[in-house]
C-alpha cells in the first residue's frame, strides 16, 4: 500500500498565491467598475474576458487556501472597494490599454511565480494562468491594432552585418560624445515611458475622488512624478531624434465621484511602483551607456521613496495586509 506524502507550500509558494489573491480582488473591482461604464463592445469584450478569468482564480484560489489550511487574505471585496453608481471616470481608450498592460504584468509575474514553484499542483495551476494572460494580452492588442490605438516602439535601420564592440567608449555617458543608444536601450526607455504615461492617468483620476487628504496628495505627487519621468525619458530618446512615445485618449474624465475605497487605489499605486521599480532596475542591467547606469537608480530611489511614504499611509489607516512572514525566533525565545 503506497502513502501519499502532502508536502506544505514553500514560503515562495505561499507568496505567490498571497499576492494573486490580492490582485485579483482588486482587479476584479476594477473591472467591474469599468464594465458598467464602457461603452465600445469590442473594449468591453475584452474587460468581460479579463473578469472571468480572476474571477476564476479567486475561486481556485480560496479552494487552494481552504485545502492547506490557510487563512483567506481580505484582499477586495464589492461592498466595501466599489462603487459601481459612480459616473466614468476614465475613458474606453484608457481601460482597453489598462488591461493590454496588466496582460504585460500578469505574464510576467505568473511566469515568476511559476519559475518559483516546486510543487507540481502549484506549477500547473500558474502555468495555466500564463497561457491566460497571454490570451488576454493578444486580444488586447488585436483590439488596439483595430482601432489604431496601439503605439510601438521607434524604428531604427536594419544591420548590415554582425558588429562587435571595439573601443571603451562605447560604455561613455558623462563626458563627451555619446553613442546613439541601442535597440535593448531604447526598448526599455519607450515602454518606461508607455507605462509612466498611463501610471500619469491612473493617478491623475484617483486624484480627483479620493477621500482623504492624504491619499489625494499622494496621487497628485504620484501624477507629477510620472510626468517628470515622461519628460526625462522623451528627452533621452529626442537626443538621437528618436520619437517619444506619445499621450493617446486615454486619460481621466472630470469625475469627482469615487468608484474606490482609498484603500484599494492606494494598493493598486503602490503595487504599480513595485513593478516599476522591478522593470527600472531589469532596464538599469542590461543599458550600457554610464548616463543611463545613473539615470535609472536616481529615478528607482525617488520612486521607492514614494511607495514607502504610500505605505505610511496604508498603515496610518489599517489598509496594509501583512503577508506570511517567519517567525521571530529571537522574540519566541525571550518569552521562555
Amino acid at each position: 500500500m503506497q502513502t501519499e506524502h502532502h508536502v506544505d507550500l514553500t514560503s515562495a509558494e505561499m507568496a505567490n498565491l498571497w499576492t494573486a489573491y490580492q490582485n485579483d480582488t482588486m482587479v476584479i473591482c476594477v473591472l467591474k467598475y469599468a464594465l458598467a461604464t464602457v461603452k465600445d463592445t469590442e473594449i468591453r469584450a475584452v474587460l468581460e474576458f479579463a473578469l472571468q478569468l480572476s474571477q476564476s482564480h479567486v475561486q481556485q484560489l480560496v479552494a487552494m487556501f481552504n485545502e492547506e489550511q490557510l487563512p483567506i487574505p481580505d484582499g477586495f471585496n464589492e461592498n466595501e472597494d466599489l462603487n459601481l453608481q459612480a459616473p466614468p471616470l476614465y475613458t474606453d481608450t484608457f481601460y482597453l490599454t489598462y488591461i493590454h498592460n496588466m496582460g504585460k504584468i500578469g505574464i510576467e509575474s505568473y511566469g515568476m511565480a511559476l519559475a518559483n514553484s516546486s510543487r507540481l499542483d502549484q506549477s500547473q495551476y500558474f502555468t495555466n494562468c500564463l497561457s491566460e494572460y497571454t490570451q488576454l494580452f493578444n486580444k488586447a492588442l488585436h483590439v488596439l491594432l483595430s482601432k489604431g490605438n496601439h503605439t510601438r516602439s521607434p524604428h531604427i535601420p536594419k544591420p548590415k552585418q554582425v558588429q562587435y564592440v571595439q573601443k571603451q567608449s562605447y560604455l561613455a555617458g558623462w563626458f563627451g560624445r555619446r553613442r546613439p543608444l541601442n535597440a535593448i536601450e531604447i526598448s526599455n526607455i519607450y515602454f518606461s515611458m508607455i507605462r509612466n504615461i498611463l501610471g500619469e492617468a491612473l493617478v491623475t483620476g484617483f486624484s480627483q475622488v479620493a477621500r482623504s487628504e492624504d491619499v489625494r496628495t499622494f496621487m497628485i505627487r504620484g501624477r507629477d512624478i510620472s510626468a517628470k519621468h515622461i519628460e526625462i525619458f522623451g528627452s533621452v530618446l529626442s537626443e538621437d531624434h528618436l520619437p517619444p512615445a506619445s499621450k493617446w485618449d486615454a486619460e481621466a474624465t472630470d469625475s469627482t465621484v469615487a468608484p474606490f475605497s482609498d484603500k484599494l487605489m492606494m494598493y493598486h499605486v503602490t503595487a504599480l511602483i513595485s513593478i516599476g521599480i522591478t522593470h527600472y532596475g531589469a532596464s538599469l542591467g542590461t543599458s550600457a551607456r554610464h548616463d543611463l547606469g545613473v539615470l535609472y537608480p536616481r529615478l528607482m530611489a525617488e520612486i521607492a521613496q514614494y511607495a514607502e511614504d504610500g505605505a505610511n499611509i496604508m498603515i496610518d489607516n489599517g489598509w496594509l495586509e501583512q503577508p506570511p512572514q517567519a517567525p521571530d525566533r529571537d522574540q519566541l525565545a525571550n518569552k521562555q
